[in-house]
């Protein structure tokens, strides 16, 4: 699945393209994705200019002077920068078209999203996907400063595993399953621990460590395990480097013991039983 530095890697890639152009068709080809891609998206945004786009966890949000497109890549979805003359495969679902070149949304499974929000309902931030989300990592609110501090405050009480509690995305967002491996890692915590039971000086560790490795993973272009594409075309490459996501059985980079893998939730968790306390 897309997380936050796929997301990232994609908006830096597509708003340079696209903002100050105004939208001159939208072409459905396939409705039925997450939720259904609304009918009038059309007629709305026919005309109007692309002011921006931003990224809100990993919801790119494409802001138009009526409202905002909201676009979430789903389980197996990219978006590219195509010529608008390009013949689409079978799972190009949308395409919004400025001019000669057009955004294309690729969703081999449809969890993906195509949504509208009109600047009458209110602020984007305050669309029901978006209202319960955490702070962002690289925002002034998760900085040095004050991250550790948070982590802290929002976990006193919560008995789920620090992993669950990152993936969760309500204290902070874009932490995904490949990067809530890493950051627990190279903070030396294991995924195991009880949220509530892990003191101020760990958290700020954990704090640091979700900053430098989401970071790390925006300048390598993401991760690419199936789908992930970026708008260009390009794979990620933080798979590559990984110091213990994917890498079960294999000995740990640091201390030679053999990286384990356990199940949270129904998820992948990888973490080495000797650095990780």
């Amino acid at each position: 699945m897309p997380e936050l530095p796929e997301v990232e890697v994609t908006r830096r890639g597509i708003a340079p393209h696209l903002t100050g152009h105004a939208l001159t068709a939208v072409v459905v080809r396939q409705r039925a994705l997450r939720w259904p891609v609304p009918n009038e998206l059309g007629r709305m945004l026919t005309g109007r200019v692309l002011r921006a786009v931003e990224r809100r966890g990993k919801y790119l949000l494409l802001e138009f002077e009526n409202g905002w497109v909201l676009l979430h890549l789903g389980m197996s979805g990219s978006l590219r920068i195509v010529p608008v003359a390009a013949q689409p495969d079978k799972h190009d679902h949308v395409d919004l078209v400025f001019g000669a070149q057009c955004l294309r949304l690729h969703d081999p499974r449809r969890f993906g999203a195509v949504l509208w929000h009109p600047r009458t309902a209110g602020e984007v931030s305050g669309h029901v996907l978006l209202a319960g989300l955490g702070v962002e990592p690289f925002s002034p609110a998760f900085d040095a400063a004050h991250a550790g501090q948070l982590l802290y405050e929002k976990t006193r009480g919560r008995r789920a595993s620090i992993k669950q509690v990152l993936l969760a995305g309500d204290i902070v967002v874009g932490v995904g399953n490949i990067y809530a491996s890493e950051s627990l890692f190279r903070a030396g915590i294991r995924p195991h621990t009880a949220a509530g039971r892990i003191s101020h000086v760990r958290y700020q560790a954990l704090a640091e460590e979700i900053r430098a490795t989401l970071g790390e993973a925006v300048r390598k272009g993401g991760s690419s395990l199936r789908d992930f594409v970026a708008s260009d075309g390009q794979h990620g490459h933080f798979q590559l480097d990984t110091f213990v996501y994917g890498r079960a059985g294999e000995p740990c980079k640091k201390c030679g013991t053999a990286i384990r893998l356990v199940r949270q939730g129904q998820r992948s968790t990888f973490f080495c039983p000797s650095c990780q306390k």
